[in-house]
């Protein structure tokens, strides 16, 4: 009498074959889409330096009075005071897109003082959504971060 089908050894070879191939896949993925959600940030930064430098050009906010116009917040910037229209997307100014969190803090100008602002955008979930870093003031150099320190005006400017 024969029977038909595959051994159980046969099957742990299958297996065994199916989780190495998987072992090395897996991580290769990972990291693709890391360097996507990473180059994805970038991009995003720069939309949001040029967006903040048309907003300060258009003078829709100068809360000194000075004349210079003021660098707007993200909701600002997607949602400008005045009826001016969008200087960035709706869903990048809600401050989350491709697994990172952006904030902007901007500094108001007074008599003596330029107006200025401070972008950082951070992984939400390090080592798993990116691992960089991200700053921008109003210089418009992009700057990061890769050791888990945080980011400043000081890190590393992107080449």
């Amino acid at each position: 009498m024969r029977k038909d089908g595959f051994t159980l050894i046969e099957l742990m070879i299958v297996v065994s074959i199916i989780s190495i191939l998987l072992a090395i896949a897996v991580p290769n993925l990972l990291r693709s889409r890391m360097t996507a959600n990473e180059g994805a940030t970038i991009g995003s930064m720069r939309t949001i330096t040029g967006g903040e430098a048309m907003f300060q050009s258009a003078g829709v906010l100068d809360i000194s009075g000075n004349g210079a116009g003021d660098y707007g917040t993200l909701g600002q910037l997607a949602h400008p005071p005045g009826g001016s229209p969008s200087f960035i997307d709706v869903v990048l100014g809600q401050g989350r897109r491709h697994g990172y969190s952006f904030e902007v803090d901007v500094i108001v100008g007074g008599d003596d003082d330029p107006p200025g602002y401070q972008c950082f955008a951070v992984p939400l979930r390090p080592g798993r959504s990116g691992y960089r870093q991200f700053f921008a003031d109003e210089s418009g150099i992009i700057r990061f971060t890769a050791d888990g320190a945080a980011v400043s005006a000081e890190s590393t400017p992107l080449e």
